[in-house]
């Protein structure tokens, strides 16, 4: 019998449930990881026991979810290994069949059920659709254990019923794909393709969990599966246009979606620069002109694709931080192209904020492996330059902008200036002469500059 290692709370509650009477398992995806020999973030138990029963053989519950079976089982750690006071937390749901799904996001109501085997039918993918006790091993009707050494992303039952029960499934099918690095079954592919127009029923916040796990994943490149099955059309037509955009241009051999993966494989993946690669030339479809060389051109497109990145992250309910960081990427990524004075780069920096320029040379970098090869000498050059202007700001500690000046404003109240207007414009040329000139960031040079002002 196959063993898995799970967590002394989770051990404790099978345990328990069974001397109660009662079945007991591990479920989904904490089986799936850890038959993967990943560590689960999560360690769900499913019971035959009722909720009230559940409650009833433990003494502190939350009632987290119970008109759908769900209840949280506090485990105190002093009853495990006699020590104090920490607490662990544990889903323990009703063995369960799920109801008509109206809205193809959740059933109108669910039914308690005493069989192991209905409460895995309802379940979306046989990788997510397996069991396990310590006494019993592992439970796999579905075919989820020999899926998983396949690599197979395989719906459980007729893929058609499981899509329409909960829409959402059908996008998580591709992120799963991209996490785990396995392909989609057939069957579940074509339900997906003639499901996709479903998708307008589940939330944007939901869209964007899996969304965003997709585009952290290894394998990003799977956002072009979602727009070849459809899907992408439903809840971001802006990446179909990018995928139907090409760039004729000696420094490009990918159209704009293509690229735009390129970008996203060769960057960190995290959510706010996985989130600028995907959308740093998002404004491209709209911008493109042709010369009469036959040479495609994007003029703008940085300035444009700030405003429909913002639109775009949204409309997908990210949070300010990401979407203002996000936009300030996409802004900036194309600066340096041409030759930046040093002055200039103050003033870019003012704009971008020293903490920033790690993530817009990641983006640069990224944005460069995406590309051909034409004239790469020169870009890579350029992003030296680029570096070693960075290197000398910081070494000298050049100032980027008013709040980082020697002279402040209570220094100019104590010289007889009052605040307002009269001392805004003061600061500003004070600021555009250091910026010019930062071997002018002195106190005492500023207050005779300032002097001779008054």
């Amino acid at each position: 019998m196959k063993q898995i290692q799970i967590p002394a709370g989770a051990e404790y509650i099978i345990r328990e449930l069974n001397n109660h009477g009662y079945e007991a398992y591990i479920v989904g995806g904490c089986v799936r990881d850890s038959l993967l020999g990943k560590t689960p973030n999560d360690w769900d138990i499913t019971t035959s026991a009722k909720p009230q029963q559940v409650k009833e053989i433990f003494k502190r519950t939350i009632d987290t979810g119970i008109q759908h079976g769900t209840v949280t089982v506090l485990v105190d750690k002093k009853i495990l290994k006699g020590e104090s006071c920490c607490e662990y937390a544990f889903e323990v749901t009703t063995y369960r069949v799920d109801g008509e799904y109206a809205d193809h996001r959740r059933p109108t109501e669910v039914t308690f059920t005493a069989s192991l085997e209905e409460d895995l039918k309802r379940r979306d993918f046989t990788i997510n659709a397996m069991a396990y006790s310590p006494t019993k091993g592992v439970v796999d009707i579905f075919g989820g254990e020999q899926d998983l050494k396949d690599g197979v992303i395989k719906a459980v039952g007729v893929a058609q019923d499981r899509f329409e029960e909960d829409a959402l499934r059908i996008l998580r099918a591709v992120r799963f794909g991209a996490q785990l690095g396995f392909e989609i079954e057939e069957e579940t592919k074509h339900a997906m393709t003639r499901l996709a127009e479903n998708l307008r029923f589940i939330s944007a916040e939901r869209i964007q969990v899996e969304l965003t796990k997709l585009i952290t994943s290894a394998n990003p490149d799977r956002l072009i599966q979602a727009y070849e099955l459809g899907l992408t059309r439903i809840f971001l037509p802006e990446f179909d246009a990018m995928m139907e955009t090409e760039q004729n241009n000696p420094y490009h051999i990918y159209n704009v979606g293509e690229h735009t993966i390129k970008v996203m494989e060769n960057i960190e993946p995290t959510q706010i620069l996985r989130y600028a690669a995907l959308l740093h030339d998002v404004a491209k479809p709209a911008t493109k002109t042709t010369g009469a060389d036959g040479v495609d051109h994007f003029y703008g497109h940085q300035d444009a694709g700030v405003s429909m990145a913002r639109d775009i992250l949204k409309r997908l309910k990210l949070d300010n931080h990401t979407i203002d960081k996000t936009c300030l990427l996409v802004q900036w990524h194309d600066f340096g192209i041409d030759e930046v004075t040093m002055k200039g780069f103050r003033k870019f920096m003012g704009k971008l904020g020293r903490e920033n320029f790690q993530d817009f040379m990641a983006i640069k970098k990224a944005d460069m492996a995406g590309q051909s090869r034409y004239n790469s000498d020169g870009r890579l050059a350029a992003l030296e330059r680029l570096e070693a202007m960075y290197s000398k700001l910081i070494e000298e500690n050049q100032c980027i902008n008013i709040s980082e000046m020697e002279l402040k404003g209570r220094d100019l109240i104590d010289m007889g200036v009052k605040p307002g207007v009269e001392m805004g414009t003061i600061l500003k040329k004070l600021f555009d002469m250091v910026v010019d000139d930062p071997s002018l960031n002195d106190k005492e040079k500023l207050k005779n500059i300032v002097k001779e002002m008054l």
